[in-house]
């Protein structure tokens, strides 16, 4: 038993592996970071809002791009990271805040732009924090999130939450695109298309990059191992247990 907070293990999961999400190929690199980085080009005046930073890919990325970007996330260990690494990048129009996705500490329609990218499927409240990305963006502003993915049909969901949960005590849920549409509906956005794409997952660093416990990552290969051969096949699994995720990529604006 544990009487911890949602947050609180979410930050004790990431703050001590800051410098892993640094580093992570996965998060440092992607077609989807790329995108981002496209529907943002041209707006050279945009105050834009990275939403659950993590290790500050989406911010290193666009601030060449816009006039500000802030970085804001849950964990003070991650910002000192993205703080120390936009320092030594030279990017000086990166500020760092620091608080909860569900009560952002932002006027209303302080942004031109909100972007996150792989960090709501740990959100304690999806629409919680989407009533306040809709809350902080400006009339004309739009933003886009990137995150992984519910397949959508109850064996893959189950099997991909599953897995997602035993790497990661502080994993939430990955959402359907579909569900991602109606939140955004719900909170008062207007979605626009989804990209989806699969990105393939390294088994041995995918799980140590988080620093999941040996018996957790034995139970995730036992998982995988007896799975059916409908799972195996949508998730590529290969023998030593990497494998293909859905992911997405959501572009909304202001209803």
């Amino acid at each position: 038993m544990t009487d911890q907070s949602h947050e609180t293990v979410v930050a004790g999961q990431f703050g001590p592996r800051a410098a892993n999400y640094v580093t992570s190929l996965v998060h440092a690199q992607g077609a989807d970071l790329d995108q981002l980085a496209t529907l943002v080009d041209g707006r050279r005046e945009a105050r834009v809002l990275d939403l659950g930073c993590g290790g500050g890919h989406v911010s290193f990325r666009v601030a060449p791009l816009v006039a500000e970007v802030v970085a804001y996330d849950l964990s003070p260990d991650m910002l000192d990271e993205v703080a120390r690494q936009a320092a030594a990048r030279g990017l000086a129009n990166i500020a760092t805040r620091q608080g909860n996705v569900e009560t952002l500490p932002f006027a209303d329609a302080s942004f031109d732009i909100v972007l996150s990218r792989y960090s709501a499927h740990h959100w304690r409240n999806l629409d919680a924090a989407l009533r306040e990305a809709r809350r902080v963006l400006k009339p004309g502003g739009f933003a886009a999130f990137a995150d992984a993915a519910s397949p959508g049909p109850a064996l893959l969901d189950t099997h991909l939450q599953g897995l997602e949960l035993l790497r990661d005590p502080s994993h939430v849920r990955d959402y359907s695109v579909t569900e991602w549409r109606q939140a955004l509906t719900r909170a008062g956005f207007a979605p626009g298309p989804a990209t989806e794409r699969c990105v393939r997952l390294d088994f041995a660093s995918w799980v140590a990059r988080i620093g999941t416990p040996t018996a957790h990552v034995a139970a995730i290969r036992s998982l995988q191992k007896g799975m059916s051969r409908d799972v195996a096949a949508h998730f590529a699994v290969e023998a030593d247990g990497s494998f293909m995720l859905d992911t997405m990529t959501i572009t909304a604006t202001p209803a």
